[in-house]
């Protein structure tokens, strides 16, 4: 008797166009368009476009997601802190998704995952409208047990581990994410992962058979000055592609 393995879920690459929006901010005006940016991502073979709206404005602004609401054909990942201001924002624009991150003002990028389960009082009623809303609501969490059970517990559909500390070469964070996505997966979360990601690092992320999605942006936007953005994100889907089947 011969016995079938079962397929590899598949996996989505999910685009985060926040850094074209830098660049267009450094001197104001409209160029470059994050919304370009986007529309060519999908062609080059995004599943998804990420845009993290800041309560300062820094990259993203609220014209940039009307506009990315209308225009795109694939689902539109808002990310976005847990404040009055962005819920309201949210509930309007009814993206596809909202994943909640911790936001500082200071801070020159996401530094961590959320406490959810030090915040869970606090989360969860944002977490509960914009479900009720029908949007699909993702919790941006450091890889610890105590997390994933609580993003469970206040109603979360999905949970992005946060992959930071692994690309920074810490030692045994690749064993603390394996560990994680089975968790949150056992759990009935759907394993989404994303921070500092490049084509030397993605393989083990994207091998780990219960991670759905990534989300990468810096590295693609940054290695887009060189190569072109079109021409990164294929290498970037090869690259997932190949670790998610097993080759090389």
């Amino acid at each position: 008797m011969t016995l079938s393995v079962p397929p590899a879920r598949a996996l989505r690459l999910g685009v985060n166009i926040d850094h074209v929006a830098t660049v267009r901010n450094a001197r104001g005006g409209s160029h470059p368009d994050p919304v370009a940016a986007a529309m060519l991502a999908v062609a080059a073979g995004a599943d998804g476009i990420t845009a993290h709206m800041r309560e300062d404005r820094r990259h993203i602004r609220d014209a940039d997601l009307v506009r990315l609401r209308a225009e795109l054909a694939v689902p539109l990942n808002m990310e976005m802190a847990a404040t009055d201001e962005m819920v309201a924002i949210a509930l309007d624009l009814r993206p596809h998704a909202c994943c909640i991150v911790p936001e500082r003002r200071a801070e020159v990028t996401t530094e961590g995952g959320l406490d959810v389960a030090g915040l869970a009082a606090t989360l969860a009623p944002p977490v509960r409208a914009l479900r009720e809303a029908g949007i699909r609501v993702s919790l941006f969490v450091d890889p610890e047990p105590a997390q994933i059970a609580a993003s469970a517990a206040i109603g979360a559909a999905v949970v992005e581990l946060h992959t930071g500390a692994y690309a920074e070469g810490r030692a045994g964070e690749y064993e603390r994410l394996r560990r994680a996505a089975a968790q949150a997966d056992a759990a009935g979360l759907e394993v989404h992962a994303g921070h500092g990601l490049t084509y030397d690092n993605v393989g083990p992320i994207a091998a780990l058979p219960q991670v759905v999605e990534l989300n990468i942006g810096h590295f693609l936007i940054g290695q887009a000055i060189f190569d072109g953005l079109a021409a990164t994100i294929a290498r970037m889907r090869q690259c997932m592609d190949a670790a998610r089947n097993g080759i090389g």
